[in-house]
């Protein structure tokens, strides 16, 4: 069988809902199961922001989650969740506690504040606008979108010398299998094209025409850096129709780390939080090593795609208008 690539919403299940900010650089992503997703988290990055992780631990008794919320606004836009959570209510979707439905929704959100305005961040009223999108006129597109409004990367000589990046997807069907990727690309460092390891955004040079290397930069001065604020973070939902329980998910979300660490160096550093949450909302049979396999590639496609999609903003260039 041959693999062939899809677009990522054929995903039926999922809906994708995106909201942004334009002006002030910031924005969200949601994606809403109305009848609930199977859910797994793996975290590498030591800067993580978020909300509801211990929900995908495999030893709690969720089985099942009802939305996935990536964000702007670092750890002052976790709110936007409360928004996700209202609309759901409200569309009787979430466990049964009797007297109400409560939805599960499990959040994480990216460092921008030092790319439009600090003060304005993802809110409960903007959560609400993106699931309402998700559930009833989905509208993902990659580039500066959503939670991918304010992304940058290459950032370990400051703002300055960094580049606009955005959010992308990847997502390939083989015979009935079915594994795609959504990434909110963020980091700290720069970023290869994970066919070829040419470098394809990251740090520029001074004059901001070139790119350089972050890893040679770190190397001209080892001293110890206490504060790399304007690092964090590169995030990814996965999907599959594949058919895995919560502790399986996780493993699959730990192997697609393997698409970041072939597409961004350094990653996984002190300063961003990246995570992958890996969902599934099908029941086909098929190989968990598999999947995570095409996992990491998704993801490394998904990272590309927010490269070669994203455009220019707030005084910061992107990969198209760089020299050839």
């Amino acid at each position: 069988m041959e693999k062939q690539e899809i677009a990522i919403t054929s995903f039926e299940e999922i809906g994708i809902g995106q909201v942004e900010n334009e002006e002030k650089a910031t924005g969200c992503t949601v994606f809403v199961s109305r009848t609930g997703m199977r859910a797994g988290l793996d975290v590498r990055g030591g800067g993580p922001a978020s909300r509801e992780s211990q929900l995908l631990n495999p030893l709690m008794a969720a089985s099942s989650i009802h939305a996935i919320v990536l964000a702007g606004g670092s750890a002052f836009g976790l709110g936007t969740a409360n928004g996700v959570m209202q609309y759901l209510e409200e569309k009787n979707i979430g466990y049964d506690v009797g007297v109400t439905k409560v939805p599960l929704v499990v959040q994480s959100d990216i460092f921008d504040l030092t790319v439009g305005d600090p003060f304005v961040r993802p809110d409960a009223a903007m959560g609400y606008e993106a699931a309402k999108c998700a559930l009833e006129a989905p509208n993902y597109r990659d580039g500066n979108y959503g939670a991918g409004c304010g992304a940058t990367v290459g950032k370990i000589a400051g703002m300055n010398t960094c580049m606009k990046t955005g959010i992308g997807s990847y997502a390939i069907q083989l015979g009935r299998l079915k594994v795609g990727a959504v990434v909110v690309l963020n980091a700290l460092g720069d970023v290869y094209d994970w066919r070829t390891g040419r470098q394809v955004a990251g740090l520029l040079t001074d004059d901001r025409t070139e790119l350089r290397s972050t890893l040679a930069y770190m190397q001209k001065n080892y001293a110890v850096v206490d504060n790399r604020f304007t690092g964090n973070t590169t995030l990814a939902v996965v999907m599959t129709n594949a058919r895995f329980d919560k502790a399986r998910l996780c493993k699959i979300a730990g192997m697609a780390h393997d698409g970041y660490a072939r597409s961004i160096c350094p990653v996984h550093t002190s300063a961003d939080g990246d995570s992958i949450y890996a969902v599934s909302v099908g029941e086909i049979e098929a190989d968990q090593d598999l999947v995570g396999t095409l996992a990491a590639e998704v993801v490394s496609g998904a990272i590309l795609r927010a490269v070669e999609c994203s455009t220019g903003a707030y005084g910061y260039p992107a990969a198209r208008d760089l020299k050839p």
